[in-house]
């Protein structure tokens, strides 16, 4: 969507509409909507399908054994990889210059907002299931750039894992980082009401995770680099 011309973009699936894992959902409303379905997006008749890695592996073959060329695009799981990503899109939609400076304005923006001599308080990402983010992570990166010292790496945990609510405590963080509740109930959220919890997110971390800005390599990462460094320095100024 960022980077189509105008007519070039047929459908985008229906995530794009939900607001708690997509970054441009007004954006979204002007497009036809598909469900990763085989049969709806071959009638759509497209020149060409991006998917994700994780896209409906059915739907991907499916979709080559009818003839129709699929480009499957792996995650970005680090900042370096937004950049990679937003080339790579533009490549395959022929849109290589604006592309091109899609990128050279996300790392510029990325620059400003970066500290890197900075040692900032030690903080941990924590979401459903007690799940954190250690520094080979595009979540784990986006907590660094913002200044902000990732526990994670501390207690071993290089990609992602469960982190017990013992070892949260232990580790003692000046701030933790929780997810943002989905609707409805869920065991695996529960863990987030703890007090122990509670008492570290109301020390420091305000803005929270946004997974719309979070989930996806995309320059919305910008915006949760921001919301980070914003409560960074409000709880450095307060002196906790």
């Amino acid at each position: 969507m960022m980077l189509a011309k105008e007519g070039q973009l047929l459908s985008v699936s229906y995530l794009a509409l939900d607001k708690r894992s997509s970054a441009m959902t007004e954006e979204a409303e002007n497009y036809v909507i598909n469900h990763g379905r085989a049969e709806e997006i071959y009638l759509l008749q497209p020149d060409l399908v991006i998917a994700g890695a994780y896209s409906t592996r059915a739907t991907v073959d499916m979709l080559r054994r009818l003839g129709v060329p699929v480009a499957v695009i792996q995650p970005a799981r680090s900042l370096e990889d937004v950049q990679n990503r937003i080339v790579e899109i533009g490549t395959l939609l022929g849109r290589e210059d604006s592309a091109k400076k899609t990128a050279q304005d996300f790392l510029r923006q990325l620059e400003m907002l970066r500290e890197p001599d900075h040692v900032g308080p030690r903080a941990a990402l924590y979401s459903a299931r007690g799940w954190t983010a250690g520094d080979a992570t595009l979540a784990g990166q986006i907590l660094r750039a913002a200044g902000l010292q990732n526990i994670a790496a501390e207690m071993g945990f290089e990609h992602g894992g469960a982190m017990p609510l013992e070892v949260l405590a232990m580790a003692n963080p000046d701030m933790v980082i929780t997810s943002a509740p989905y609707s409805g109930h869920s065991r695996s959220e529960e863990i987030l009401l703890h007090p122990v919890v509670d008492t570290y997110r109301q020390n420091g971390a305000r803005a929270g995770m946004r997974d719309s800005d979070w989930v996806c390599g995309t320059p919305h990462v910008l915006r949760a680099i921001e919301r980070l460094v914003a409560d960074r320095e409000q709880f450095e100024t307060e002196g906790r």
